[in-house]
């Protein structure tokens, strides 16, 4: 298990390397080119740059979120091979660089979703939140606009201001596609890209859709055990491959996580794992809360077992972490509470690791 960290660069993160580099455990940066428009290639040249950069504070780079995927190969699109193509140079480019996992995901329009970016929680701290009955009574517009005005001047991952400008146009263009058709393109879209990622040594690892069910009437695709193991079937190669993150799936609970570890770890296809608990107070509406077992709803302990379990060698990170001790920063990504869920995290599977006589199954 490699216990790593989210940095958004210098240039978009207020947390600097250094500061990262003192958490005990962490030792991979996973990071990405935030400044290549979505669908570009990304040059050799800048990957490099971010390895060095990574490296010379004493981390490394071996794990990338997000490749995002172009719209328009999402949409089935004619323009979607000229995307495909370049996400394929992407790929190669990345793995000359030392990359070993990418992480992508396939929500439309959207990627995560919350209607809240600072929900203040009894303790104080403040959360990512999400109520299902605000999404209803919303225009997408005014949830772009209320997600850039809380975001404290960084720009979220997901929600592109050039990408989101057009939105009433990819509705628009979305009215034709339904799950089977998005299930139809992600395939089109895993036979372009799989043959290349195999062939050098890259693992493909899709997110969950987060929250796992559809917003605004968006088809949504990554959100049970059924749809996962549909699309780990599109293209029957290690390379075609999951991001579990505990969180997204774990706001419906009918998904146990634990049990996907295992099944899908047995399989060879979990490639990467996102590890964060939440408060569910009812369904449809959740938010993010400490890491530790008993403060939500997810058992941190049974799903860092699971891992375990499998014999998991690959990126783990905390994931969104709550803002606390009067900490400013990009909402769910301060460093302090996702510092404190990487040392919990360890510490499980450190515990894991004595009593199960430091052998993996």
């Amino acid at each position: 298990m490699q216990m790593s960290f989210r940095w958004y660069g210098e240039k978009n993160d207020s947390i600097p390397l250094r500061h990262i580099r003192q958490i005990p455990g962490v030792t991979n940066i996973v990071s990405a080119l935030y400044l290549i428009p979505v669908g570009e290639t990304w040059p050799y040249e800048d990957i490099l740059a971010l390895k060095n950069t990574i490296e010379a504070a004493g981390l490394t780079f071996k794990t990338v979120e997000s490749v995002n995927v172009h719209e328009d190969i999402k949409l089935g699109l004619p323009t979607r091979d000229r995307y495909i193509e370049n996400y394929r140079a992407t790929l190669k480019n990345l793995a000359r660089a030392g990359v070993e996992v990418v992480c992508y995901n396939f929500m439309p329009v959207f990627d995560w979703v919350r209607t809240d970016l600072a929900k203040v929680l009894p303790d104080g701290s403040t959360a990512l939140f999400y109520e299902e009955d605000k999404i209803r009574g919303l225009k997408p517009e005014i949830l772009v606009e209320q997600m850039e005005h809380g975001a404290n001047g960084f720009k979220l991952p997901g929600w592109e201001k050039e990408r989101l400008a057009h939105i009433k146009k990819l509705f628009a263009l979305y009215k034709e596609v339904d799950e089977e058709k998005l299930f139809a393109n992600l395939k089109y879209f895993l036979e372009g890209i799989i043959p290349t990622a195999e062939a050098c040594g890259v693992k493909m690892a899709i997110h969950p859709d987060d929250p796992p069910w559809q917003v605004f009437g968006l088809p949504r695709i990554v959100t049970s055990r059924a749809n996962l193991q549909r699309i780990v079937g599109l293209v029957d190669s290690p390379a075609n491959g999951l991001a579990l993150c505990s969180g997204a799936l774990g706001a419906d609970l009918d998904n146990d996580i634990p049990a996907m570890i295992r099944h899908f770890g047995a399989m060879g296809r979990l490639h990467f794992g996102h590890v964060r608990n939440i408060i569910i107070d009812r369904p449809g509406v959740f938010h993010e809360t400490a890491h530790k077992d008993d403060a939500g709803a997810l058992s941190m302990f049974e799903v860092m077992k699971a891992y375990h379990d499998i014999g998991f060698t690959g990126p783990i990170r905390p994931d969104h972490g709550r803002m606390i001790w009067g900490e400013e920063g990009m909402p769910g990504y301060g460093l302090y509470d996702r510092a404190l869920g990487a040392v919990y995290l360890h510490g499980l599977w450190d515990a894991i690791e004595k009593t199960s006589g430091g052998k993996q199954a």
